[in-house]
């Protein structure tokens, strides 16, 4: 009963805070420009480097105008179809002329089509990695270029050719899938300890080892406590990862899980770091003639909104791709106007230098407050059927 009534107030100030928190806001970074004559003033420089070059700027791009390129990891996932067809139309709508492609998981692919788009004249690329380490020289060759690189949903690492990136609070996304966890495990499996298992995202996404790192802060001191128990034992990153975000290779490791320590126990719980991987751990539960956990999600999939609406899956949460978009075109027409990266006083280190992080909320979304989330969305209200 004091464990339970601990994670009662854990989960009551927790979740009261965080599912409608957001992060952002304060100072900057200027634009830095090369000096091209060294021993005459910065009003001069800027003068003569005018009069010397009439043609590049009288074609200098500006705020709703010029190319965009768009490099995406692949359209595998909804979320990312989804970016694929919201770039396009928003962009298109300020004006500009995007190029956007998909890399389906390769990374010489995403490489190529990225000095593509440095070739065919992009002002601006906007990068969601393949794997955001791999990169570098590209980066650094479109930074030569003069061209601005900014990270869509994923820290690009590793590299100095990169202005900012746009993503929702990895963190705190990890934190809010392992609240949610706690309070579904509470609500409608009883009395503590609970069973739980732990799965991570694909390791070449930065993000994903920062989703297990929120969640972890939330789980850990009641795996110590012993609240949580971790039947398998697993439960460092390595061992809950899954590889480029495998459905299959989700639901394999879950069969491995309930066949070697769940023959004779139910299991409470599982902490799933999207909502693929959540119905594939879910599908192996069924199959294995376990009730169904608790299961945290991510992304508010249309599969997934209706599972967690029928009650299926516990909880998603919710990063909304079209706000994400917005953010980038926003911070495009920044740059293209001359007035550089918008003020931020969020910084993420990428192994090289501190990058500015544009950072949105994400928001969990439970059966209980599905409508109030959605409500802004035809399309997932359309999903919510009584």
């Amino acid at each position: 009963m004091k464990a339970k009534k601990a994670l009662s107030l854990l989960m009551t100030a927790a979740l009261a805070t965080a599912m409608l928190t957001g992060c952002g806001g304060g100072r900057g970074t200027e634009e830095t420009t090369q000096q091209t004559a060294a021993d005459t003033s910065a009003a001069a420089e800027k003068k003569d480097t005018e009069d010397a070059k009439p043609e590049e700027t009288a074609e200098a791009p500006s705020a709703g105008s010029g190319i965009v390129g768009v490099a995406l990891p692949w359209l595998g996932t909804q979320n990312w179809a989804e970016a694929e067809v919201m770039f396009k139309e928003q962009l298109e709508a300020a004006g500009y002329e995007p190029i956007i492609q998909a890399a389906d998981q390769k990374v010489p692919q995403q490489q190529q089509q990225i000095e593509s788009m440095i070739e065919n004249g992009a002002e601006v690329i906007v990068v969601g990695p393949v794997d955001g380490s791999q990169l570098g020289s590209v980066l650094e060759k479109a930074k030569d270029a003069g061209v601005y690189v900014i990270g869509y949903d994923r820290l690009l690492e590793n590299t100095t050719g990169v202005d900012g990136v746009v993503q929702f609070g990895s963190v705190k996304t990890g934190e809010l899938q392992a609240q949610a966890l706690l309070q579904g495990l509470e609500e409608l499996k009883g009395e503590a300890p609970y069973n739980i298992e732990l799965f991570g995202g694909g390791p070449a996404d930065p993000n994903a080892p920062n989703f297990f790192t929120g969640a972890m802060s939330v789980l850990q001191p009641l795996i110590d406590d012993g609240t949580l128990v971790v039947v398998s034992g697993q439960t460092d990153f390595t061992q809950c990862a899954t590889a480029d975000w495998d459905n299959s290779k989700a639901q394999s490791r879950m069969d491995a899980i309930l066949a070697g320590n769940y023959s004779d126990i139910e299991i409470d719980g599982v902490l799933s770091p999207n909502d693929g991987i959540a119905r594939a751990i879910i599908t192996s539960c069924e199959n294995a003639g376990q009730p169904i956990p608790v299961v945290s999600g991510l992304d508010a999939e249309n599969e997934s909104v209706e599972w967690v609406w029928s009650g299926r899956q516990y909880s998603t949460v919710a990063k909304p791709t079209n706000a994400l978009v917005a953010e980038t075109v926003s911070i495009i027409d920044s740059l293209l106007s001359g007035n550089g990266m918008p003020a931020t006083d969020v910084k993420a280190n990428n192994g090289v230098i501190d990058v500015p992080i544009y950072e949105l909320p994400p928001v969990v979304v439970t059966k209980d407050n599905a409508k109030e989330v959605f409500a802004d969305d035809p399309d997932r209200m359309a999903l919510l059927k009584d």
